[in-house]
């Protein structure tokens, strides 16, 4: 059962499906750093770094060796940005928003048996008349003998750290896919917190980094922000500060109370962006009052269920949107082990 990861990033849905026991074989995306991390962490998968807009249907096929005789599964977590509620200038001009359609034509030729897609809420309402990108792939799953289904998620309810709602498309040729059980949050059962993940780290102040992993590397800090943060509580923010430290911009606006904000021990993160290593873009400072400080690259990677030892390329930035961008590893394996479980069940009733 082979994988074959369309916009693939660094490779969160592909760590996924590795630990549910898929063989990754290709990765696919055009951004230079994510291409090396990805080869980085699946040495033995192929990659492709191109647009897949000019990616040609046989240059994947000479890629995935035997893919005639083997039970594929697609992932297609195209870029999410044009769909983002945080996206304030989204336009229907903005091309980024056909890319998910570009991946009809290696579906048609290479008929895989799943496919797995992963975005933000909003694709599936934006434009959803007949001729919107999302209905028009629906549509195109139907003609082609596939049945779907749907759900907009939450990933804290299948063990990660992290409240991240995320759209999930789930097709399945010939057949009635399954979406994976609720694992968290039910039946009294937790949720998984950032302590769990996190609280063993060793602990750093601002711009220092772990002699013994240079990911777990905290951002300099400047001494006004250093400032608020001592301020700042345990999940607390901005409201918990004297009026002396309060931005102007903030001092006749009540939103946006997540900036400068820390984290809490007890609980999931928010959502982690692509500037998840900066206290000025979210609810990302570290939770223990003593490090005055934004969470570090390996902090954001483990609360994203990264294995430990996940390496990441290119400088902060490109780490940081790397990181944030990716499906949470564990939400993709949770959905990995349905899709194996009912490739095993149906080769069993076909003797």
């Amino acid at each position: 059962m082979k994988v074959i990861d369309f916009f693939c990033g660094c490779g969160g849905a592909s760590k996924g499906f590795e630990l549910a026991g898929f063989e990754v074989t290709l990765g696919i995306d055009f951004d230079k750093n994510a291409a090396e991390s990805y080869q980085t962490n699946f040495p033995n998968a192929q990659f492709i770094q191109a647009d897949i807009r000019n990616v040609k249907v046989k240059h994947v096929a000479e890629k995935v060796s035997d893919w005639k005789n083997s039970d594929l599964v697609f992932c297609a977590c195209a870029p999410c940005q044009p769909f983002s509620s945080q996206n304030k200038q989204r336009v229907s001009s903005d091309d980024r928003r056909s890319l998910l359609s570009e991946t009809k034509r290696f579906i048609r030729a290479l008929r895989p048996k799943f496919i797995f897609i992963e975005n933000v809420p909003g694709i599936q309402s934006i434009k959803l008349a007949d001729n919107g990108p999302f209905a028009d792939f629906l549509h195109f799953l139907n003609r082609f003998e596939y049945q779907y289904e749907y759900r907009v998620i939450s990933s804290e309810f299948y063990g990660v750290p992290q409240q991240r709602k995320r759209l999930v498309v789930l097709a399945r040729l010939n057949g009635q896919p399954t979406f994976p059980l609720l694992t968290h949050g039910m039946d009294n059962t937790r949720f998984a917190t950032v302590q769990d993940y996190i609280g063993e780290l060793p602990p750093l102040q601002a711009g220092e980094v772990d002699p013994n992993d240079s990911l777990h590397e905290a951002a300099v800090v400047e001494p006004h922000n250093i400032e608020r943060l001592m301020h700042t509580p345990e999940g607390g923010d901005r409201r918990n500060w004297p009026a002396e430290l309060w931005l102007q911009c903030h001092k006749n606006y009540s939103g946006h109370t997540d900036v400068y904000g820390r984290m809490r021990w007890d609980a999931p993160c928010k959502t982690l962006t692509t500037k998840c290593t900066s206290i000025s873009n979210g609810r990302f400072g570290h939770p223990d009052t003593a490090q005055n400080r934004a969470i570090t690259f390996r902090e954001a990677a483990l609360l994203q269920t990264f294995p430990k030892d996940f390496q990441f390329k290119g400088n902060r930035a490109a780490k940081s949107k790397q990181i944030g961008n990716a499906v949470p590893v564990l939400l993709a394996q949770r959905f990995a082990e349905v899709m194996w479980n009912q490739l095993h069940e149906q080769e069993d009733r076909d003797g």
